[in-house]
């Protein structure tokens, strides 16, 4: 990964901080810290200079909760967030990658552990610059049009407004289609997590694709097979 990336750390446990900042400047990384979400957010903000490669957000936060932090942070950024949290239970875990969360890691965590993931986060969200970028929208003409390079899908001549889970969805989808790919392939390719209480953010992504498709042209493009997954018509 070429570079020096910084990573934002939000936790108000300064001894959580303080590791997991030693743990990532041992890993070539530079690394920043706040104690509470508002300050995040302020320096995450558009106007602010600072550029940072992903924010290692804590839920439980004294001023607000990590999620309240990241679905602010979604209205403007597409930022990678890794979420901490004392709270292992499943639905915490739903709730935050449905709310635009990149992977999530309970207290306590090794921080060789979350420097790993945060590698594959970075890795796994890396445009592929060996594809030429498309710059102009495709033909009317062309169902479904491809800019890996830009991270972008067009339909029917229209680039598709999608986040970066919808864009690797569908992307996955048109690599193969006709064929039936399960809620357990898909997060282990797109989230890289096949765990099954996690399909229902499957579900999810897979609803609000449906919509901005036919947002575009009213027609039925992913196929659900109940009990064995979705498919692209």
């Amino acid at each position: 990964m070429a570079g020096i990336m910084k990573i934002l750390i939000v936790d108000d446990e300064p001894a959580i901080a303080d590791t997991l900042a030693y743990a990532l400047r041992g890993e070539g990384f530079v690394s920043a810290h706040c104690a509470l979400g508002g300050e995040a957010l302020d320096r995450l903000a558009p106007a602010r200079a600072e550029d940072f490669a992903l924010v290692v957000l804590d839920v439980g936060l004294p001023d607000m909760s990590g999620f309240d932090v990241c679905r602010q942070l979604r209205r403007h950024s597409d930022i990678p967030v890794l979420f901490l949290t004392a709270r292992a239970d499943e639905v915490d875990r739903i709730v935050g990658l449905e709310l635009g969360g990149d992977d999530y890691v309970a207290k306590p965590f090794s921080p060789r552990e979350v420097v790993s993931r945060i590698r594959a986060i970075l890795r796994r969200l890396r445009p592929d610059t060996r594809q030429p970028a498309a710059t102009n929208p495709p033909a009317d003409g062309a169902r479904f049009a491809v800019d890996r390079a830009g991270l972008r899908i067009a339909f029917h001549g229209h680039w598709l407004d999608l986040t970066r889970y919808e864009y690797l969805l569908l992307a996955l989808l048109l690599e193969r289609p006709g064929h039936i790919l399960s809620r357990g392939q898909i997060m282990e390719t797109v989230w890289q997590d096949g765990g099954e209480s996690l399909e229902r953010t499957v579900d999810t992504h897979i609803k609000t694709l449906r919509g901005k498709l036919r947002a575009v042209r009213d027609e039925e493009v992913i196929h659900t097979h109940r009990g064995l997954g979705y498919s692209l018509r």
